[in-house]
């Protein structure tokens, strides 16, 4: 393939370009000479104005005799490419094995006339290579499957402990590291990974490593639940604590004192924030990790369980031009999701949004969303109070849990703004006990108040294992005692689920 550099002066390539782009010949010819004067590949700057890539890719294979291909459903890239090739090199160049054509190993590529990392692929594999011609979504797509069965190696991670540099942790950690990136890492990188890939694919909102006098603890907290997973060597904790700590940014020989950090990593094209604490126990140091996946979507306010009567009820009162909308509930009861969903529901273009959160869970489209960190002196309090300024409808903090920011949050509701919070209390009546306990003048409390809403996490039935039947006569006297008649329920059944491998028997 090194010989393909020729092929930007054909007018072969040109009337290619034509046909399948639809572009005009001049303004290719224009291209192409801005590519040339760059020291940019022509197909780069191609993509770069926006050229649809497919066509682009169609139109440089049939230049170059390579066949193009737009669907890698079903296909298994082989052990050969993955064994030999960082994930961190075939991402960067878009490049993956599609399997072997008469011992010869296929590869497909994004870009045909970047030659020097195909020439650098050769040399890894030793053997034979065809390349062909696939969108890179396509291969980014594949290479996230291939990898992700070397990144959930926890069993054989463990197995490579032995011996472990703690101190020499440090200069082996990226800022943002791809957890699909594990092979060739330190065993305790490869470890930590590990254990994080795999409570992200088990949906899990925090992993604790608890210590033990004989062990140390992977704990996983799925659906409200904690699960005991994995079973690290005591000889191994301080050095999987020194991992977490590094990458959290914190002090590795503060030993005695709690410590808190953050940390973001990559899985694939995805990001996922995470915060950590760290306290000491009389075992050793326990650390528990947050995972925020920044990828994940917002809920609508259809779509978080509420029924028609309560939906209704939540809209009336989030349409109001002013006040103080709080939701409360205990932590992981999706306080957040519940306001993300109302700001949502609201969020029409027509009025300036903004949310101070600790931390900012999801990216939601046309609101100002900021984060506090409180080293750089922004808090919910302060960042309330420069909002102020911004010319806002609708603000949103994080939450309430101090006197200085109850105040403002009343000072704009009966200004004519529309404020969103969250406060921890057990039920709707014990919110306006603690916003007095803070110091509110209890008249502020009731002209400024529009709606409290308090909410539980309700557990969903695996959908692995759910099936439906009749409800016995236990369940039957549950409905009944909520006030729902067991004969209305659709075809008399309800859902159920016994358990299984997937819910670990939940």
């Amino acid at each position: 393939m090194s010989s393909r550099g020729g092929a930007l002066a054909a007018n072969h390539l040109l009337t290619a370009l034509v046909r399948e782009t639809g572009a005009e010949e001049g303004e290719l010819k224009k291209l192409r000479d801005q590519a040339e004067a760059s020291g940019q590949s022509f197909d780069r700057v191609l993509l770069g104005r926006g050229i649809d890539e497919g066509a682009v890719l169609r139109a440089f294979g049939e230049d170059l005799g390579l066949e193009f291909r737009s669907d890698l459903e079903g296909v298994r890239v082989p052990p050969e490419f993955t064994d030999r090739v960082p994930m961190a090199f075939a991402r960067a160049h878009d490049m993956v094995a599609l399997g072997f054509a008469d011992g010869v190993m296929e590869v497909a590529c994004a870009h045909p006339l970047d030659v020097h990392p195909q020439d650098d692929l050769e040399a890894m594999l030793t053997g034979p290579i065809s390349f062909l011609l696939v969108p890179r979504h396509e291969i980014s797509e594949l290479l996230n499957r291939a990898y992700r069965h070397r990144a959930d190696g926890v069993d054989e991670a463990l197995d490579d402990l032995d011996g472990t540099d703690i101190a020499g942790l440090a200069a082996e950690i990226e800022e943002s590291e791809d957890l699909l990136d594990s092979a060739n890492k330190a065993p305790i990188i490869k470890l930590v990974n590990s254990v994080l890939f795999q409570s992200l694919k088990l949906r899990a909102s925090d992993v604790h490593f608890q210590p033990y006098t004989d062990r140390l603890q992977v704990r996983f907290r799925i659906d409200g639940l904690l699960y005991d997973m994995e079973s690290i060597p005591k000889n191994a904790q301080d050095a999987v604590i020194s991992r977490i700590k590094v990458m959290g940014k914190m002090d590795i020989a503060e030993r005695r004192l709690p410590q808190d950090g953050r940390a973001s990593i990559r899985v694939g094209d995805g990001e996922v924030d995470v915060r950590i604490s760290i306290v000491p126990t009389s075992f050793g140091e326990r650390a528990v990790l947050r995972l925020l996946d920044k990828t994940a979507r917002a809920y609508a306010l259809d779509q978080i369980g509420l029924d028609s009567i309560n939906q209704e009820t939540v809209r009336n009162y989030i349409s109001y031009p002013h006040g103080i909308v709080l939701v409360t509930g205990p932590t992981g009861s999706g306080k957040t999701t519940t306001l993300y969903a109302s700001l949502t529901e609201i969020s029409t273009g027509e009025k300036n949004i903004l949310t101070i959160e600790d931390p900012v869970e999801y990216q939601l489209d046309g609101i100002s969303q900021v984060q506090v960190n409180t080293k750089k002196g922004l808090t919910f309090s302060s960042g309330l109070r420069s909002f102020l300024r911004q010319d806002p409808d609708v603000m949103m903090v994080g939450e309430i849990r101090d006197l200085e920011t109850a105040e403002i949050a009343i000072r704009a509701a009966i200004t004519g703004h529309l404020v969103f919070s969250t406060v921890h209390t057990n039920d709707a009546p014990s919110t306006i006990t603690r916003l007095i306990d803070l110091g509110l003048e209890p008249y502020l409390v009731s002209s400024s108040l529009v709606m409290v809403m308090a909410q539980r996490l309700v557990r969903t039935l695996c959908p692995s294992c759910k099936v439906l039947r009749a409800p016995n006569e236990e369940e039957q006297t549950s409905l009944r005692s909520i006030g729902m008649d067991p004969d209305d329920l659709p075809n008399g059944e309800i859902a159920h689920s016994p358990g299984c491998d997937d819910c670990f028997q939940s």
